[in-house]
């Protein structure tokens, strides 16, 4: 068993705004594909299934914003761009693991 720790205010809602950037719906899924690989803007709305062109290019806005991902333009004709995930977004992605392995363990599975 843990044992917590008192949290201040401002401990609050860092972890509040963590949660809330997180559970962004598709955020976590276009994280977890680029880490996975996924690198342009079309495999990556391929290996979220259900992810609209325009979500896509919402959310990764942001998490580049929040730099998690890095946005890297390729100067070639025509001209490319890749997603890669920072360090920041890593270290994220580390974090989420022990939720990800509670989900496999008593998650639900989601309704199609």
């Amino acid at each position: 068993m843990t044992t917590w720790q008192h949290i201040d205010d401002d401990q609050c809602r860092r972890f509040a705004s963590s949660v809330e950037l997180i559970g962004k719906r598709w955020s976590s899924g276009i994280l977890l594909a680029i880490a996975q690989g996924a690198t342009r803007f079309s495999e990556i709305t391929a290996s979220v299934t259900g992810l609209s062109d325009r979500l896509a290019a919402q959310r990764l806005k942001e998490l580049e914003r929040d730099l998690l991902i890095e946005r890297q333009v390729i100067p070639t004709t025509p001209v490319q761009v890749r997603y890669v995930v920072t360090q920041r977004g890593q270290d994220l992605l580390d974090s989420l693991q022990p939720l990800v392995g509670w989900g496999q363990k008593y998650g639900t599975p989601a309704a199609n």
